[in-house]
């Protein structure tokens, strides 16, 4: 089977025109490349956006020296993007750099994680500060650190979502989501969507449905809707369609009572599939006539990162009972959360649930600087603005080329799709190596996510856009 390799979208300094189609990879463009018409004519060569800023020297240890340690000492499902591995040793904002000065223009963030920036200052500080302070105790202790950042993230949710679990990853919240959801109702069965990937651990294994995703160990109590993708679904952008399906997994795969639904409201590792419209509100209610509660995952979507709203769910006009979310609310420090109201929580008073890291003070205090410069750089119009500017670019290239099937999502999380066939929607896998070797994402490998920082500029958009023309002109 083949294996899934997510998205990426770091563009570089070389072109490499003369590689075999398999061993094609985009890495180009230099910081230096002029912007001027190529030797065969009619094709401008994009200029990266100049950057104020340059790294130390780097001494340590060469890609090739990392690569065989890691092929000794780490776990061989740990794969790697390109033939050749860039090794990234610098980041400032929304570019990286590797061992060799060269400067990067990073467009997927870290899998949709860097949202402020890399090394943001303002974060950067927090983390220093409060590690010279306590670097870790454990929550049997008071520290103000995690009660500050629960209170912040309580007050940018709606209703009664005001009580905060922290965890380490989005796996962990979206595990503790699903058992608190059996709990609180007292039945087992969870509905998720297709395409969806909520976690690789017991319980979001089960959730996920992606076979590249799941291993061949027990997953049970888990029931996978039809996925309402407005490009390849069968019912197009009619979400209430779509909603039917729960009906009957209800009515005819389980009890007639259900614990929960988990759905993202963009799908990130499937492809950056934003659900029909009108799907989530139909959804939803037909969720909580079974006595199911609805949860969020916005572990990839949340955090400003679609630009008209703060959360994912908000664009579609529902409050989830609970909402989990992690990437984003650190900028790369590894924190996660559960958010729910006072009567779901209380479920995990019947017996004790600990988590030593979760909460921890350098954590919490990143995720609070992560707010605030969020809120102070108005990041969140930035991504409004920069985002709907870039999708308009890319519909445009769309216009252009044939290779280009869909153009998808909101804000700084937006998906391209290739495809050789409009009419038969066949997936472009060859066609989409030639482009970026392995930048890919989706089910079928033929998507290219696009989730950079949310300082991300009209300019770095322009240099995405016209690099990608560049390359597929020369196709």
């Amino acid at each position: 089977m083949r294996r899934f390799i997510p998205a990426t979208a770091v563009l570089s300094e070389k072109t490499k025109h003369s590689l075999p189609l398999r061993r094609w990879r985009w890495r180009c463009f230099s910081q230096v490349a002029q912007k001027e018409f190529d030797n065969k004519g009619g094709v401008v060569v994009p200029k990266m956006p100049s950057f104020d800023y340059a790294p130390p020297p780097y001494t340590g240890p060469s890609a090739a020296e990392i690569l065989s340690k890691r092929k000794e000492y780490l776990s061989p499902a740990m794969f790697y993007l390109y033939n050749k591995p860039l090794n990234v040793v610098d980041g400032k904002m929304q570019y990286l750099f590797d061992e060799k000065g060269r400067k990067y223009l990073d467009a997927f963030g870290g899998i949709a994680t860097v949202c402020c920036g890399h090394c943001h200052p303002h974060v950067v500080d927090a983390i220093v500060n409060q590690t010279k302070r306590l670097q870790h105790s454990t929550i049997l202790y008071l520290n103000h650190a995690i009660a500050d950042l629960a209170e912040a993230l309580a007050n940018k949710l709606p209703g009664n979502l005001k009580v905060v679990f922290f965890t380490n990853s989005g796996t962990e919240a979206n595990e503790l989501a699903i058992m608190m959801a059996r709990l609180y109702t007292g039945c087992h069965d969870i509905i998720s969507l297709r395409n969806a990937y909520h976690g690789n651990a017991a319980g979001t294994m089960g959730a996920t449905a992606q076979s590249n995703w799941k291993f061949n160990v027990i997953q049970s109590g888990v029931h996978h809707a039809i996925n309402p993708d407005p490009y390849r679904g069968v019912f197009g952008s009619e979400g209430e369609k779509y909603a039917k399906d729960i009906q009957d997994l209800i009515q005819f795969g389980t009890s007639g009572n259900i614990a929960g639904f988990v759905s993202e409201a963009i799908q990130g590792v499937g492809g950056i599939i934003e659900l029909a419209p009108g799907y989530l509100p139909a959804a939803y209610n037909i969720i909580k006539k079974a006595g199911g509660l609805c949860i969020a995952d916005e572990v990839q979507g949340g955090f400003a990162r679609t630009g008209s709203h703060f959360w994912g769910f908000e664009n579609h006009g529902v409050v989830p009972d609970i909402v989990t979310m992690a990437k984003g609310i650190g900028n790369g420090i590894p924190l996660g959360a559960v958010i729910t109201t006072p009567e779901i929580a209380e479920v995990l008073t019947r017996r004790n649930y600990f988590n030593t890291f979760g909460g921890n003070p350098v954590c919490t205090a990143a995720g609070l600087a992560v707010l605030n410069v969020i809120e102070k750089e108005k990041l969140q119009d930035n991504a409004f603005v920069v985002g709907s500017y870039l999708k308009e670019r890319l519909i445009a290239l769309k216009d252009k080329h044939d290779l280009i099937g869909d153009v998808r999502g909101r804000g700084l999380m937006l998906g391209v799709e290739l495809v050789t066939d409009h009419e038969l929607k066949t997936p472009a896998k060859l066609e989409t190596l030639h482009v970026l070797d392995q930048m890919k994402g989706g089910f079928y490998g033929n998507v290219f996510r696009i989730t950079p920082p949310l300082c991300f500029s009209k300019e770095d958009a322009d240099f995405l856009v016209d690099a990608m023309n560049y390359t597929m002109s020369k196709m």
